[in-house]
């Protein structure tokens, strides 16, 4: 087995199953699977029979059907090409699939989701807006995907934070998903934060009053950025596998996650990816956190250091609860009954009031 195969697999398999692929979809779409430059044809072919069981429940008017199977062959297609960076145009086509069938998906999710654009810097940041039910407006997580995920991978977390009466909005960030064409990975996320609050604020479905921030991987980076760029506007943050430095953990990073931070970032090199990566540091931003922080680490994971956290947890200069499990990996999709619904309730605490 190609070495960057066994990385994904040894990586990532509880992250997939955790968020939409079943156990024996996993298996089967890497059973076999030798070869790296085989990896996005054969998730993709996999993801088609999902689309194809969502295309045809919508023609035949089964809505609710539909959404779960269009919304799972999303999810599959992003895992296509979620670290597949060894053939740009199989990715862009894996990715382009992915969207097409969330889109199609979302007015059949329970709850139904809408597509919110916000024009960027002569590009756009997109954001899947989902709200529970009852008369709002509602108190809402802005949710940052990583290095490697994007808003299409998200529906399970969503979901848990939906069922506690939290609207939702999944955002594809500079370097993420719909926006990784033409806005690289940046470490100051202080532009997208005010447009995504820009945004949000617009939003009838939204009070902007009652807003938090949870992110994970690189996006649990991006979440505290932006809780510290919004200042008293952000009620409560979540950082989920973060980093506090990204470079100080490059040595430790598996070659495809540095890979696709170089194409993300747009270097020319790993030497030009390790300086964008020394930019992804919290150390001059964090004394600006004053929104409640909660930090979730996992003690093995092998990509972000438990440490990191620790670092920030001493750093911000507000209130931080830390839940470290011993058994995480990163981003402890290991283990997410143990972080997931106490993740929801710490914000829901934090963010529903009568």
């Amino acid at each position: 087995m190609d070495d960057r195969v066994a990385s994904a697999i040894a990586h990532w398999a509880p992250r997939f199953t955790t968020n939409g692929v079943t156990v024996s979809d996993f298996e089967r779409a890497t059973a076999g699977l030798e070869r790296w430059t085989d990896w996005c044809e054969r998730w993709s072919a996999v993801a088609a029979e999902h689309e194809a069981l969502g295309r045809g429940a919508l023609d035949e008017g089964r809505l609710v059907s539909a959404g779960e199977h269009l919304s799972q062959a999303a999810v599959y297609f992003h895992f296509a090409k979620f670290v597949f960076v060894e053939d740009l145009d199989q990715m862009r086509e894996a990715h382009r699939r992915a969207v097409s069938c969330l889109d199609a998906a979302l007015p059949y999710l329970r709850p139904p989701g809408r597509r919110v654009v916000m024009p960027f810097e002569g590009a756009a940041l997109v954001g899947v807006l989902r709200s529970p039910a009852g008369p709002g407006p509602h108190p809402t997580v802005l949710m940052i995907p990583g290095l490697d995920s994007t808003k299409e991978e998200l529906r399970s977390t969503e979901d848990t934070f939906l069922a506690r009466n939290l609207a939702t909005f999944s955002v594809d960030g500079p370097g993420q998903g719909e926006a990784e064409y033409d806005l690289p990975i940046r470490g100051d996320w202080s532009g997208p934060a005010q447009a995504l609050w820009d945004a949000l604020s617009e939003q009838p479905e939204v009070d902007e009053s009652r807003l938090c921030i949870w992110g994970v991987s690189l996006g649990g980076y991006y979440a505290p950025r932006v809780a510290a760029a919004l200042g008293e506007r952000a009620k409560a943050c979540v950082s989920l596998s973060g980093s506090f430095n990204f470079g100080d953990c490059w040595d430790q990073l598996p070659d495809l996650t540095r890979a696709t931070l170089r194409v993300r970032s747009g270097a020319a090199d790993d030497a030009g990816a390790r300086a964008v990566a020394d930019t992804l540091s919290l150390e001059k931003h964090a004394a600006d956190i004053i929104a409640p922080l909660l930090l979730v680490v996992g003690r093995q994971d092998r990509l972000i250091p438990w440490q990191q956290s620790e670092r920030l947890r001493q750093a911000t200069g507000g209130h931080v609860d830390l839940l470290m499990l011993e058994e995480g990996n990163h981003g402890c999709a290991n283990v997410a009954p143990w972080h997931r619904p106490f993740t929801a309730d710490w914000l829901a605490a934090r963010l529903t009031w009568e």
